[in-house]
């Protein structure tokens, strides 16, 4: 365990080796459940399934933004935990208000570039403006975003648990992981792939619910028919 966590670490820099490189702490057993997961994340997970991908993203975000912020504010005497405090509250968050994700992860991005422009004296005249205003988009496209950020999710937990599954199958997985910008580039493939059937092909809830609702109304004319004609000796 204490050598999967130093692994993940290597997700906080730009290590592309590192990344890739965490398949080889995983069974078997582990790699098919994650290849699964991402399959279904590829297909369905912009929908109602979001709330399972926004928590653990919202956790993501809270550890990659806060100190981000804090720097730029110059707030550098904070609780050192305080990053691993807004990551758990940001996850609760995603798992109960999964916009509230979408909203943060657009803002937040969003009101650090305005803030960058607005220079380091007036940086909260131009985050906040920025926040709000990429937050509000966020909301509002929540959809879009949802099944980029599920299918991209799920687009890598696909290629990290095939090569976990397979890995003690040869060193064909070996020469693959050797060199991770393929995978990378695999994995944004299927990204691509997952977020264009997710909105442009998938139905959406709204569309679901409806069609749900007309085969439930066409059931039950079906079934007032059938009692008419009996109760008349309709055949």
């Amino acid at each position: 365990m204490e050598g999967f966590l130093l692994a993940l670490k290597s997700y906080q820099t730009f290590n592309p080796s590192g990344w890739v490189g965490i398949y080889r702490l995983l069974p078997m057993w582990a790699g098919v459940v994650l290849a699964a997961v991402g399959m279904v994340l590829l297909l369905a997970g912009g929908g109602r399934m979001f709330r399972l991908v926004a928590g653990p993203v919202g956790a993501v975000l809270g550890l990659v933004w806060t100190g981000a912020l804090t720097q730029k504010l110059g707030m550098m005497d904070l609780d050192p935990r305080l990053p691993t405090f807004v990551a758990a509250g940001l996850m609760a968050v995603g798992f109960l208000f999964p916009h509230a994700v979408t909203f943060v992860g657009v803002g937040v991005p969003l009101g650090l570039v305005a803030g960058q422009i607005a220079g380091q004296n007036d940086f909260l005249l131009g985050f906040g403006p920025g926040f709000m205003v990429g937050g509000i988009a966020g909301a509002l496209l929540h959809r879009q975003v949802s099944s980029i950020v599920a299918s991209a999710v799920g687009a890598w937990l696909l290629v990290i648990g095939a090569l976990a599954a397979l890995h003690q199958f040869g060193g064909v997985v070996e020469a693959v992981a050797s060199r991770p910008w393929g995978v990378i580039i695999a994995a944004l493939l299927f990204a691509l792939a997952g977020s264009v059937y997710q909105l442009a092909v998938r139905p959406t809830p709204e569309e679901s619910d409806q069609k749900s609702a007309e085969r439930e109304k066409q059931k039950l004319r079906q079934a007032e028919q059938r009692a008419l004609e009996k109760r008349w000796g309709v055949k």
